[in-house]
């Protein structure tokens, strides 16, 4: 799959078992990654998907949430990853978590998806009014180091909290 072809968008009721495939693939990460927050089997995929459409106006948030938009990259009709796009930063995310995280299928990395995610992301940061966006991976994980970097990304510094089993690396992009 080459990443030219991936577009960056909102999850629609087609996507029901694609999205289902991700979710289970990224279950099986060791260790697990959690696709899809607050994803639950027991509602209709299409409750799901309003569910993620109230988030972005900021309705019916889970505890310590922002309003985000949930974004997924496509190729040729199959999502690859998915993107998390944070309005604004709480404690938490100014600290650890960032404006944006993403993730991409095990079996579609190293192929520019995760690069044009985030490349596609940035514009929307904007329209949002997210003009320096913080962007935050693992101290280990050397390909997202490379995806913010791609990306524009200038490092900062390294977490030093205790909670943390993994430290993070903290860049900032300024996208004004």
């Amino acid at each position: 799959m080459k990443s030219s072809k991936l577009k960056l968008r909102s999850l629609r009721p087609e996507d029901e078992a694609s999205f289902k495939n991700a979710v289970a693939a990224f279950k099986n990460e060791i260790p697990p990654f959690e696709f899809a927050f607050d994803f639950d089997e027991s509602i209709t995929f299409n409750e799901y998907i309003n569910k993620l459409e109230g988030w972005s106006l900021g309705k019916g948030l889970p505890d310590k949430f922002v309003p985000n938009t949930f974004l997924v990259g496509v190729v040729d009709g199959q999502i690859v990853g998915r993107l998390s796009l944070r309005h604004r930063l709480n404690n938490f995310l100014e600290k650890i978590g960032g404006h944006i995280g993403y993730g991409v299928i095990q079996s579609c990395r190293q192929q520019g998806n995760a690069t044009e995610m985030l490349k596609q992301a940035l514009p929307i940061c904007l329209s949002l009014g997210i003009g320096k966006v913080l962007i935050t991976c693992d101290i280990d994980n050397l390909g997202s180091q490379k995806v913010i970097e791609k990306c524009g990304g200038i490092f900062e510094n390294v977490t030093n909290d205790s909670q943390l089993k993994v430290q993070k690396r903290r860049y900032w992009i300024d996208i004004k």
